[in-house]
Order: C-alpha cells, then structure tokens, then sequence
C-alpha cells in the first residue's frame, strides 16, 4: 500500500521534542514556560509558567493574558502591555519548557489509542505515534475534531508525493484525530518509479493523477 513504509521507517521516532526550535506560529498557552529578562526601570530575571486561565504572573509587575499569542509575537506583546505601567526598559523574552497535550487517536489505525505529545505536534504527529493508518485504513482522509467539529481534513497523499502539510495544524489538548476505512483501490505495476497499491479519493479520480502519484 502506497505510504506505508514511511509510518514503519518513523515508528520509533522519540515522543518528545525538547530540543526542538519553536516554530514562529506556535501559540501559547496554559503549562508553557516563559524566560523574561528585563533591565532599565524595571529589573527582571524569572521563568514564569502560564497558568489554566492563559496569565503570566510577574512578581512586582502584575499579570498578563498571553494565551493564544504567536510566539514571533510574544515579546512585543508584552512590551505593549508591561509599556501601560512602564517606560524606558528593555525586554527579551524566550520560551522555555513546553506544555505537552493528550489526544487521541481512533479509527482504523495501527495503534489506536491517548498520545501525551510535545504541544509543538501536528495531525500528523499524532498518526506517526499510532504507526500510520491499519492495512484497511484510509490515507486520503485523515479529520481533526475539535469540540465536536472538525477543523481539518488532511489528504496524506499531499503530503507525501507534494510535501504539502497547509492542513496539517497544530493540535490541541483533547483533539481527536480521526481515521476512515480506506477507500476503492488500485494496483499500478510496470514500468514506473513506485509500483504499489493506491487509494482513489472518489469515484472521479483520474488515471493521470494515479500515474502523478506512482511517480511517471
């Protein structure tokens, strides 16, 4: 089956990313480590975690709200609502530690179950975790629940012949990703780059876009 091998070549991949750079879209949020140094008129060195109602508390200098903040934009954010009390300082800020987030997988997948991941994960995070879909498992449909909605609908094949991951976003605690029986199917043998079986996505699917897929 077409995408297979690249769920059991990443099956041992580490559950934790520590050492991993935050991306510029992370958003905060409750359990993540913030480092403030600040000097001028106000004189600051402390790690602050975010607390279950998305405050930072800051001895001496008050209490802010940076749940959902990017965290390109972390640092200017709190310039702007530490400058409400303050002038003439300067502020680094850097995150330190990162909250993790239990989600679940369920569906046919090779390992269904609750994943405690790095809260930097993605959808398809989450399906590296669970080994990728079971021998009966859709690639092609892949849904993100989200407070009873889905929020995203990943296509693995984007990903995996394009490299295209526009729809795989970030999870968040008590997601619930959501795998599908595998659709009709297809063996393509010959004289092409990737003989294997391939998943069509509808009853419309083209011959031209099976051949794009089995690489020529």
């Amino acid at each position: 089956v077409f995408g297979a091998d690249f769920f059991t070549d990443n099956r041992r991949l580490p559950s934790t990313a520590d050492n991993v750079p935050v991306s510029g879209d992370y958003l905060v949020g409750p359990g993540d480590e913030v480092m403030i140094r600040a000097w001028g008129s106000i004189d600051v060195d402390y790690r602050s975690m975010v607390d279950r109602n998305g405050m930072l508390n800051l001895p001496k200098i008050g209490s802010f709200n940076v749940a959902g903040v990017k965290a390109s934009e972390l640092e200017k954010h709190l310039r702007g609502q530490i400058g409400r009390l303050f002038t003439n300082f300067n502020l680094s800020v850097s995150l330190g530690q990162l909250r993790a987030v239990k989600v679940f997988v369920v569906g046919p997948a090779q390992r269904p179950g609750v994943y405690t991941l790095p809260s930097q994960s993605t959808m398809l995070s989450a399906l590296v975790a669970a080994g990728g879909p079971a021998p009966h498992g859709s690639m092609r449909k892949v849904m993100l629940r989200r407070d009873g909605k889905i929020v995203s609908e990943l296509d693995l094949y984007d990903f995996l012949v394009q490299g295209d991951k526009s729809k795989d976003i970030q999870l968040a605690a008590g997601d619930v990703v959501v795998l599908q029986a595998a659709g009709a199917r297809v063996a393509v043998t010959g004289a092409i780059d990737l003989p294997a079986i391939y998943e069509l996505k509808g009853d419309s699917e083209l011959v031209r876009e099976v051949l794009r897929f089995a690489g020529g």
